[in-house]
């Protein structure tokens, strides 16, 4: 099986189609694919998305976006003040790893410890 993205205008992921590795040239799976789903949806763009995370950053998902330049997909900025490195987004103050639960707080740009019941 092989995982397509389906993307916007905007490149962001709107979809993800699965085509069954009979339908496709192996040979030149990706191209093949991508040929095979315009056929069928016209007016989209597709770029191939590995589900076990082989190629550009991470499997896409919907809300994703894809970044060309890059040839990666980005998963949803969690946060205005969060940082991008590749295809994830990291606070810019570290979760403390003390085994308790917190939650981030951007008015604060801060860990708070969740409370235990």
């Amino acid at each position: 099986m092989a995982h397509f993205a389906k993307l916007n205008d905007s490149n962001e992921v709107v979809a993800v189609h699965v085509v069954n590795n009979d339908a496709l040239d192996l040979e030149n799976e990706e191209q093949s694919g991508i040929e095979l789903l315009i056929s069928i949806q016209r007016a989209y763009r597709f770029v191939k998305t590995s589900y076990n995370n082989n190629i550009r950053g991470t499997y896409a998902g919907i809300g994703y976006s894809y970044n060309a330049a890059e040839d990666i997909f980005i998963t949803p900025q969690p946060y205005p003040s969060w940082i991008r490195t590749g295809s994830f987004w990291d606070a810019p103050t570290p979760m403390p790893t003390d085994g308790a639960m917190y939650s981030w707080v951007e008015a604060d740009l801060n860990w708070q410890l969740e409370p235990t019941e």
